[in-house]
């Protein structure tokens, strides 16, 4: 037989063969409605990072509204045998009914940071491992390479423009997870449209060699968008094109876009020329294989702006969070896995973060929920309601909550968590 359409709307084949036959097994003998606790973290850091960021929470809610079996996800199911007419019966009316809390959007985590808790019955809540993880990790690690990348570039805005060096759908929710840890805009008019980012776009050298010349194409940009708009000049010689740029726009030429070469040095040079045609207020934008790093060295060059593509859509070498989704209580009862490499620590869990009266941060604390440590002057709890119920709570924090968010988490930092060179934790985590 045919496999059936995709409805194009449900999340709930998002996911792995594996935890169906959990589902089977756990419905057949009865265990599938005992109550859990499933939790959501990461047992470290990807190498060389400090700190990481949480990004993906309000995704993560929303694919969790949209996990039904509809007709085409049954008849899939059906079709292949994944589970038998028990099961299949079962996911027809498959609702998530339960709670979940965690970290909002924009905070900073650390190794064993209970990210996300889940309850409900063993069988509602492990469905959801695949998909949890996947937004998750994702998200979390552009998110993070995206703040170091802001961190970097010390207030100058970035423009995130990786659509074309990643998956389409991929790119997206990369475009979110930039904007949330301090880009600016992004390239991605689907992103746009989604989530209400503010998006930009220049021009590409096709753009240029599509004319007879260099002028012409300038003389084409600037009769439709302005002399503010940024030309691209480094399609032949570009000390030519910033001449021809000034002269086809004038003074008020609003920026230049260099995307090859030792851009440090040709920004100097840019600069410099730029001063002498009497077009002082042009900025300069540079992009082409940037990275933190990248942005890091050009930080004392006279560069305006950064455009980011591929590095930040794969997480700049950390392409995923490491995020790990573990059953932690049943039936209240606490419960681990012992393994020697890959322990992890049983029941459910709450955290606060220490800080200095200065307001710098001291140490992750995560505690047994219901079991406070005591509570100092400057500690602030870090897990928030997220859904009770099935359903999201009222007055979720917004993308631009999560924003601000980070910037308040970065500047807490001791100033040794920023740096980019390897190093531990920007703080401990300390588990009581």
């Amino acid at each position: 037989m045919a496999p059936a359409e995709l409805t194009g709307t449900s999340t709930a084949l998002l996911t792995d063969h594996y935890e169906l036959t959990m589902l089977g097994s756990a419905l057949t003998d009865g265990t599938g409605d005992r109550d859990c606790v499933f939790e959501v973290f990461a047992r470290r850091l990807p190498n060389g990072r400090r700190y990481g960021v949480v990004a993906g929470t309000a995704r993560v809610l929303d694919a969790i509204a949209d996990f039904r079996f509809t007709d085409a996800e049954l008849t899939q199911l059906e079709q292949t045998a994944v589970v038998d007419s028990d099961t299949l019966s079962w996911l027809a009316d498959y609702r998530f009914t339960g709670d979940i809390d965690g970290y909002p959007e924009g905070e900073l985590y650390f190794p064993g940071s209970p990210i996300l808790t889940v309850r409900g019955t063993f069988a509602e809540a492990v469905l959801l491992e695949t998909l949890l993880l996947s937004i998750l990790n994702h998200d979390s690690a552009i998110a993070s390479a995206a703040a170091r990348m802001s961190s970097a570039a010390a207030g100058r805005p970035i423009i995130e423009m990786g659509g074309r060096r990643t998956h389409e759908m991929s790119a997206v929710a990369a475009a979110r997870a930039a904007y949330l840890a301090g880009f600016a805009t992004t390239s991605n008019l689907e992103a746009g449209r989604r989530y209400g980012i503010p998006t930009r776009g220049t021009t590409a050298h096709a753009f240029v060699l599509l004319h007879d010349s260099e002028e012409a194409a300038f003389r084409a940009q600037v009769a439709k968008m302005g002399a503010d708009t940024t030309l691209l000049v480094d399609t032949y010689d570009i000390t030519k094109g910033i001449e021809t740029a000034v002269r086809v726009a004038g003074p008020e030429l609003g920026a230049i876009r260099i995307d090859s070469g030792d851009v440090g040095v040709l920004a100097r040079k840019a600069r410099e020329q730029l001063d002498a045609l009497g077009a002082k207020d042009t900025r300069i934008m540079v992009s082409g294989d940037l990275d933190e790093h990248a942005i890091a060295a050009l930080r004392a060059e006279p560069v305006d702006a950064y455009g980011v593509g591929t590095s930040v859509v794969t997480g700049s070498g950390a392409p995923t969070a490491g995020m790990v989704y573990k059953l932690v209580e049943v039936n209240g009862r606490p419960v681990a896995k012992r393994s020697e490499h890959k322990a992890s620590r049983g029941g459910r869990k709450s955290a606060l973060r220490r800080h200095k009266p200065t307001g710098t941060a001291l140490e992750e604390v995560v505690y047994p929920t219901g079991k406070p440590p005591e509570r100092g002057e400057h500690d602030r709890e870090l897990m928030i309601p997220l859904m009770r119920s099935g359903q999201p709570v009222d007055d979720l924090p917004t993308l631009e909550d999560g924003r601000q968010r980070l910037r308040r988490g970065l500047v807490s930092l001791p100033w040794e968590g920023l740096k980019l060179s390897h190093g531990e934790p920007a703080i401990p985590t300390t588990f009581s």
